[in-house]
């Protein structure tokens, strides 16, 4: 499933894998996943700093808008329980490197998960970038890979087993936008 927002986009949000009952029924990563999924959720945190212009997206044709971020997701189909295998991950790269050739004026990738993360760093190795030592995936963390690379902002998932349980609440999801904005340049 391809990603979707700005062309324009300085900030890239990677995600896991489209939900089974959202974005793999509606064909838009973080859509159609129910009141409260993690689409609103994630949709909410962009709309309160400034990179979306609606709450929710409950469907390709909702009107949301997205300005200043692409979302792709890591694997492009719906693995079983939500967790890819690592072989599916490295499968998917070939379609995250293709898209990214379409978003030059990335600065900042915001992984939501460490699955997220992990598969940015393979994406990045594929291109010659190694980090040494491997960087370590935290909340809210930013990991700089360089002057000509992108940061990296650690974000928990969105999921519905981080936002009911309180690992993730909607501010500390607001607060990863909020830093990933101070991290842009002009």
């Amino acid at each position: 499933m391809p990603g979707f927002g700005d062309p324009a986009a300085r900030v890239l949000i990677v995600g896991l894998a489209p939900a089974a009952h959202g974005a793999n029924r509606t064909g838009r990563v973080f859509t159609g996943d129910g009141v409260g999924g993690s689409g609103d959720f994630l949709m909410s945190a962009l709309h309160a700093t400034g990179f979306a212009n609606i709450t929710t997206s409950q469907h390709p044709d909702d009107g949301l808008t997205l300005s200043d971020v692409y979302i792709v997701a890591a694997v492009r189909c719906a693995p079983p329980d939500n967790k890819p295998l690592p072989e599916e991950v490295t499968r998917c790269l070939d379609h995250l490197d293709a898209e990214l050739i379409h978003l030059p004026r990335v600065q900042v990738v915001v992984t939501l998960g460490r699955i997220a993360f992990d598969a940015w760093l393979q994406a990045l190795k594929r291109r010659g970038v190694v980090a040494s030592p491997k960087p370590q995936f935290g909340h809210g963390t930013v990991v700089q890979m360089g002057e000509e690379q992108p940061a990296i902002v650690g974000c928990y998932h969105p999921s519905r087993q981080n936002t009911n349980t309180g690992v993730l609440t909607a501010r500390m999801m607001e607060s990863v936008f909020r830093k990933a904005r101070t991290l842009l340049r002009p």
